[in-house]
């Protein structure tokens, strides 16, 4: 079958690129390992990212990007300095300082590796020993939690202490070690750890101040908001209760003309457009204090006291504007009066004063009974009214549905209670019982005339205080836990000084002790005849100590061949001070004492 153009056409196009891949010997890369490679080395460039930023941490600005060349250039001059003195070659002056500068550079990401590593090479290597400070700084700085500092701080001083052990071949004494290892570790590591942890418990006492501070500020926004919103609420309970029971009466008085035969027609009419208007303006009222409770509507709105009238004196005047209206009003009262709170007074007159205007709104023309009942623990306000003897016509009547809701809390507030509902006789009854004493009265008992509260609010605490009071918000924060670390890391500065010093003065005794032991003196060199026997010899012979001695050795007369020599230094004073010593030098052989010498080495 003969082959169709486009299969030809493909077949020669796939023997083209066949060839052309044998003949190179190796496969042409297609677009999808291209593409392979760059996602493996986009891969590979986030890993170094990370690892990067998790061994070079930031922020890096421009003042710690000098901090951090200074702190290299100090460390690594340092460590050039000491390899210099002690006359090493370049490879060990190259090798040193980039060693050291890296771990400077790495020692803010990774404190616990550099200092682990550093100690282990301060023990064998003089340059790295000022590195330690800046580690263990570090470790003090950034390990956050003290155990942890503490463990790493230990290995630390275990791999020095080794390090410095394998590297030297002096026989030392076990005080002497102790004494100037422990002393010296405390005090060039253990120390700046304490400043290091004290410095970061600083900062994170003033991070959590500032934090506390912010939240103070925040919290008295919202405290001052909160008050205009409880000054808003009032204001809407003020307005409900007083203007509506104004309006209320209004209402009434215009209603009672509207019947009035002794009226003309015009009078009868315009006392009808007085009433509208009164009703309106309830009805515009109610909408005013609607929005109102809408916008502040805090729970425990209210306020403690009222203004002139509006205490028990003020409800008298109540029934007789109810009077004068043309209700029915009957005021009794029983019990042993006594004094109440102001919150108390106030809250009883507005009980009343909306009972007797829900009552001329609902039930016009019915007898209304006010009562006062002073009981052994509270006081009863009791407003009842009967049926009306003519239900109020459709649109006549407005109401918010705010009068009782402000009654309860206004009730609540001074610890007591309301009760609204129909009575037996078909009229309705509202009775409150209110303590005369209670403890835990919400709402602010005072405030400024922009309605801030002049004092800490209720529940605010210790912590409250103004913006101007750093006293108030440092007693605060004091009581939250939020203590100084001077003090701690003060007391633990001071008990590392006294360790540090009582291990020094171990140290001095025990060199003082290995000095009297590397020292003979000319009488007991006298005393001891050669050819004596190497252990009574060894008897009458201090300990010795090569610390002290190992300048002599190579001194002197040359030792017998095959002979094993032991120095100490001599009591007798040496002609130039300090510059040359007196010598005293036992070889020994074969389990004998071979040859003695007594003479000056220059040191």
């Amino acid at each position: 079958m003969a082959a169709t153009p486009g299969t030809a056409d493909r077949t020669t196009a796939t023997g083209a690129g066949t060839a052309g891949a044998a003949g190179s010997g190796r496969p042409e890369a297609g677009p999808g390992t291209a593409g392979a490679r760059r996602g493996r080395a986009v891969v590979a460039g986030r890993i170094a990212g990370r690892a990067a930023r998790r061994v070079f941490p930031g922020p890096w600005g421009a003042w710690a990007l000098v901090r951090e060349v200074v702190g290299l250039l100090v460390f690594s001059g340092l460590a050039a300095l000491i390899v210099a003195v002690a006359h090493g070659g370049p490879l060990k002056l190259a090798l040193y300082v980039g060693a050291v500068a890296l771990l400077f550079a790495m020692r803010r990401g990774l404190p616990v590796p550099v200092m682990l590593a550093t100690a282990a090479a301060a023990g064998a290597i003089d340059s790295f020993a000022p590195l330690l400070v800046c580690a263990a700084w570090s470790v003090g700085y950034r390990v956050t939690r003290a155990l942890p500092t503490l463990g790493v701080m230990a290995a630390s001083f275990t791999l020095i202490t080794a390090t410095a052990v394998l590297q030297g071949d002096d026989v030392v004494p076990a005080k002497g070690v102790a004494g100037f290892a422990v002393g010296g570790f405390l005090l060039f590591a253990g120390l700046p750890a304490l400043a290091g942890r004290y410095h970061a418990q600083r900062r994170a006492l003033l991070v959590a101040l500032r934090e506390r501070n912010d939240q103070l500020e925040r919290e008295r926004v919202m405290i001052a908001h909160q008050a205009r919103l409880r000054e808003r609420h009032r204001i809407a309970q003020d307005m409900h209760d007083s203007l509506g029971h104004q309006l209320a009466l209004i209402s009434v008085h215009s209603g009672a003309l509207e019947v009035d035969r002794s009226l003309t027609d015009p009078q009868r009419a315009a006392v009808g457009v007085l009433r509208q208007a009164a009703v309106a303006a309830m009805r515009e009222l109610r909408v005013v204090v609607g929005v109102l409770h809408e916008e502040s509507a805090p729970p425990g709105a209210g306020r403690a006291g009222g203004g002139s009238g509006s205490g028990l004196d003020g409800i008298e005047r109540l029934a007789e504007s109810s009077r004068a209206a043309g209700a029915a009003v009957t005021l009794s009262r029983s019990g042993d009066g006594r004094p109440l709170a102001a919150a108390t007074e106030h809250a009883a007159y507005r009980i009343v004063q909306e009972a007797l205007t829900n009552a001329h709104k609902h039930a016009p023309g019915a007898p209304i009974g006010v009562a006062l009942r002073y009981e052994p623990d509270a006081l009863v306000v009791e407003v009842a009214n009967g049926p009306a003897p003519e239900p109020p016509a459709a649109g006549q009547v407005v109401s918010g549905g705010q009068g009782l809701t402000g009654l309860r809390e206004r009730a609540r507030l001074v610890g007591g209670m309301v009760h609204a509902g129909p009575s037996g006789e078909g009229g309705w009854r509202l009775a409150a019982v209110l303590p005369y004493h209670h403890d835990g009265a919400a709402g602010p008992a005072a405030g400024t005339a922009d309605g801030l509260p002049d004092g800490p609010p209720a529940g605010a605490g210790a912590a409250w205080a103004s913006p101007g009071g750093g006293t108030g918000r440092a007693a605060g924060l004091g009581r939250t836990g939020l203590r100084s670390p001077a003090v701690g890391c003060a007391a633990g500065a001071g008990a590392v000084v006294l360790a540090v010093v009582g291990l020094l003065v171990w140290g001095v005794l025990a060199f003082v002790q290995a000095l009297d032991d590397a020292t003979v003196s000319k009488k007991t060199y006298e005393s001891i005849a050669v050819g004596s026997a190497e252990a009574d010899v060894r008897a009458r012979l201090p300990a010795g100590s090569r610390v002290l001695t190992q300048g002599y050795q190579g001194t002197g007369p040359t030792p017998p061949a095959g002979a094993s020599c032991s120095w100490y230094l001599s009591d007798e004073p040496g002609k130039d001070g300090f510059e040359d010593e007196y010598v005293a030098r036992f070889c020994f052989k074969d389990g004998t004492l071979i040859d003695k010498q007594h003479y000056r080495a220059k040191v």
